[in-house]
Formats: C-alpha cells, structure tokens, sequence
C-alpha cells in the first residue's frame, strides 16, 4: 500500500513548520498547545531542512542545559532528515522507521516541498489488520490448495509431541 492511500494522509493536519532561526521557545509553545510531537524546519520554498522532536529537546536542548528562551531550532534540529514521497510504500517506510528508530517523517512532492506528516502510529493502525488479513488469506489458501497437507502437518506435529512425551517419559 502506497502512503497516499492511507486515510491518515488525506486527513491530517497542517504539518506544524517552523525556520532554522526560529526560537526553541516558540516552537514548544505551539506544540504544547496543539498537542504535536514534532515541528519540521522548512527554508523559505518550504522544503524541509531538519525536525525537532520531543526526543531533539530533551538531549539537545534540556541535557545540554541550553537557554530554552535563546537557543534556535537550528541549533538543536536533526539534520539527517529521512522524507518519504506520497508513493512509496507503507511498509518500507515502517520497517525502516522502526529499524533506525524514528517516529515521525515527513512527505515532500517531487519538489521537495512538504505536504504532509506521518508517525509511526499512523503507519502501525495499518499493519495490525493487514497482517491478520495476510495470515487469513494465507490459511485460506493453503486448506484450500490441499487440505490433505494441514492434516499431515497436523499428524507430524502430533507425532514429534508424543515422540517427545516418550522420551522424556522414558528418562
């Protein structure tokens, strides 16, 4: 499934930007207020330059003990930004996501200029049903193709259990 089929991309928000000289201070207020985890740093064509996260403030802004009132967003953004495109594939982005540990990415035209915003928990309200739906289809498949191989799977499995049983027994 391709990220512009998601009912999450057609639905969302206005992705919450800001420039690199920005406050951190003014950026947290607005995020605060609209209970947003994270705010991309745009140039002024609006292709995404950065992101700040909850993760960014805390170890760059809190740990480091910077001035929450002076200190720019430049100052404490991530700069390897990874940004998706409407097309490509959900669950590419999810395994990746979930791999290197990131939650929020940003999807850009073909431009690269930003038009929406995807977490990781609009990407997982889709796997969970497509996953059950996967192993449906796939049960149903193999009963159907051959119900003669579920009954010898399910003998074999019989079969190795009481081997086992046996054998512990006989110790």
């Amino acid at each position: 499934m391709k990220i512009k089929d998601r009912p999450e991309f057609r639905s969302k928000a206005t992705v919450l930007t800001f420039a690199p000289g920005d406050r951190v201070a003014d950026a947290v207020a607005v995020m605060s207020e609209r209970n947003y985890g994270s705010v991309v740093i745009v140039d002024p064509e609006r292709k995404p330059v950065g992101i700040v996260t909850e993760r960014d403030l805390m170890r760059r802004l809190l740990h480091k003990r910077l001035d929450f009132d002076t200190t720019t967003l430049a100052q404490i953004m991530t700069t390897d930004l990874k940004v998706a495109r409407a097309d490509d594939d959900l669950l590419d982005w999810l395994r990746l996501m979930s791999n290197e540990r990131f939650r929020h990415l940003p999807v850009v035209d073909e431009q690269g200029v930003l038009i929406s915003m995807m977490s990781q928990g609009d990407f997982v309200s889709y796997t969970w049903p497509e996953l059950l739906g996967r192993l449906r289809e796939q049960a149903r498949a193999t009963f159907d193709v051959s119900p003669s191989l579920v009954m010898m799977i399910a003998g074999a499995v019989l079969f190795v259990a009481a081997t086992v049983i046996l054998f512990l027994q006989a110790r």
